[in-house]
């Protein structure tokens, strides 16, 4: 496989029965938008108990059954926020870390440095990160994860990837490499995968390749690049 090589997203999903909670950030095959997409999964009653709930152009995530709710404090966020030309999309509440660092004034670096992996041994999930920045017509984004530095928890590495959009281009991360017992963390670059110009194909493609027993959630939006004009899908394995 040669370093520069795209891979189909639905390909990658449908090999990996719990990639985890994955993100996506690139640009569309015709250049006219960004495109993002997160996913959620469970593999626990509390997990699998979760609905995406859109909040104007903010995303946010409800307990499905508040009834059934067990440990809401790593399950219940908001996963897409925006301030002003920037899109921020976390599988945490690093959502509103990064959100009132960029109020302040500073950077989603900086925010990110305060912050460490999920405190949820010997799983040790980690925190995935994205913020795409827009000016004059295009658009720049970067990916960031925190995750431990041993099987004990001891510590938090910090990796930070920048790029500059490529048509059909994306960058896919996900916090789990794979199903296990304990589940072991993303390793490597963020992969690179296609992004289609539709984005009927692009949520379709990631919705039913997700594994069908494990799936709770998908949130993609496309925002134009000309005049900033935004289409999203939702879906909810609840209903």
């Amino acid at each position: 496989m040669g370093i520069y090589d795209i891979d189909a997203l639905g390909d990658l999903l449908a090999a990996n029965t719990y990639p985890g909670r994955g993100l996506v950030v690139g640009k569309t095959a015709d250049g006219k938008k960004a495109a993002i997409a997160y996913f959620i999964m469970g593999r626990s009653e509390n997990s699998r108990n979760r609905v995406f709930v859109e909040q104007g152009d903010e995303v946010v995530i409800h307990p499905f059954d508040p009834s059934k709710v067990a440990n809401p404090s790593l399950i219940i966020y908001s996963p897409i926020k925006t301030y002003k030309n920037n899109l921020i999309v976390t599988n945490g509440d690093q959502t509103d870390t990064i959100y009132d660092f960029l109020i302040d004034g500073k950077t989603f670096e900086e925010a990110l440095d305060t912050r460490c992996f999920e405190p949820d041994g010997p799983n040790f999930t980690p925190r995935i990160s994205s913020l795409l920045t827009f000016a004059d017509g295009d658009f720049t984004y970067k990916l960031n994860i925190l995750k431990s530095a041993d099987a004990e928890g001891s510590a938090c590495n910090r990796y930070t990837f920048s790029y500059s959009p490529l048509s059909g281009l994306g960058h896919f991360i996900h916090t789990y490499n794979c199903d296990g017992n304990p589940i072991p963390a993303f390793t490597g670059e963020p992969e690179r995968v296609a992004v289609p110009g539709s984005i009927d194909e692009f949520t379709n493609a990631i919705w039913n390749h997700l594994n069908g027993q494990n799936k709770v959630s998908l949130y993609v939006r496309f925002v134009n690049l000309a005049d900033s004009k935004t289409e999203n899908r939702m879906m909810n394995k609840n209903k």
